[in-house]
């Protein structure tokens, strides 16, 4: 029996909280122009980062994607069997699309802030700790950079 008028499920969106900065990669001496390019989705890759370079397991992986242990999975073994097939045929892989939102990974800091209220803000002094020689804290340098002018020792914050 045909069904007419019928469309599939939409698909949910898949949470991601790490988009990738470098988003292509192709073999080294190749030229671009002749080059075939496997496309990993954004999601694919998400599901990659967490089971592969974090170690996660895939139904805690899936629970933070907000999708089922099977649809991750099917995720995972598309993304390994596309880099696969570029690493072995020589492709470039290019990193974009696929149906996902973004969002901010929970963090332990509790409201608390950059390094978790231990921050001193903009103002305070930074210390040489070797000689005890004092300097303004500039915005946007941390101490811990900062070479103390008189002894060339690290400075540090009060």
């Amino acid at each position: 029996m045909e069904r007419v008028g019928t469309m599939p499920r939409p698909r949910l969106k898949r949470r991601v909280s790490f988009k990738p900065g470098v988003t292509y990669f192709k073999p080294a001496g190749v030229r671009m122009a002749g080059l075939d390019k496997t496309v990993v989705t954004v999601d694919e890759f998400e599901a990659l980062r967490l089971k592969d370079l974090g170690g996660t397991d895939q139904q805690k992986a899936a629970e933070n994607m907000k999708i089922s242990q099977p649809t991750f999975n099917r995720l995972l073994s598309s993304a390994r069997r596309k880099i696969t097939d570029a690493i072995v045929n020589g492709k470039a892989i290019k990193i974009e699309g696929g149906s996902y939102v973004m969002v901010q990974p929970r963090l332990r800091g509790r409201g608390r802030g950059r390094m978790l209220g231990a921050a001193m803000g903009p103002g305070g002094r930074c210390i040489c700790i070797k000689c005890g020689y004092s300097a303004a804290h500039r915005t946007g340098v941390p101490c811990y950079v900062m070479k103390c002018p008189k002894c060339g020792s690290p400075m540090g914050r009060r």
